[in-house]
């Protein structure tokens, strides 16, 4: 799967979330300052030649939809997240974060929670 560029990854963040819109609709989302129409409009036509967002004609307009769910690109970027800052490895990933403080002792137990109801 493609990366997405930052523009990208917010227009996508905001289809996920209405999952469909004009790009009046997706503008009307954005913070401020907005983006400039035409900006928004490039910017979706670009996700539609990645294979990212779909359309339905009406009239002269365009309803886009996303046609890569946001748990599938998840998914894509945090192993090539891993891969390349992490030498693939979530353990070293994690061991990262709690030396950093960024991940607390009870943060950490819950995840290790999580990870073995998880297992099959």
């Amino acid at each position: 799967m493609k990366a997405l560029t930052k523009a990208e990854e917010e227009i996508m963040q905001v289809l996920w979330k209405l999952e469909s819109a004009f790009v009046k609709d997706i503008i009307a989302e954005l913070p401020d300052p907005k983006p400039a129409y035409n900006t928004v409009s490039t910017i979706v036509r670009i996700l539609k030649q990645k294979g990212f967002v779909g359309h339905e004609g009406h009239g002269q307009s365009h309803k886009y939809h996303p046609i890569i769910t946001k748990e599938d690109y998840t998914k894509s970027f945090m192993q090539g997240f891993v891969k390349k800052y992490f030498s693939g490895s979530y353990r070293q990933m994690v061991s990262f974060f709690t030396k950093e403080d960024n991940l607390s002792l009870a943060e950490l137990e819950d995840l290790l929670r999580e990870l073995k109801s998880k297992k099959p």
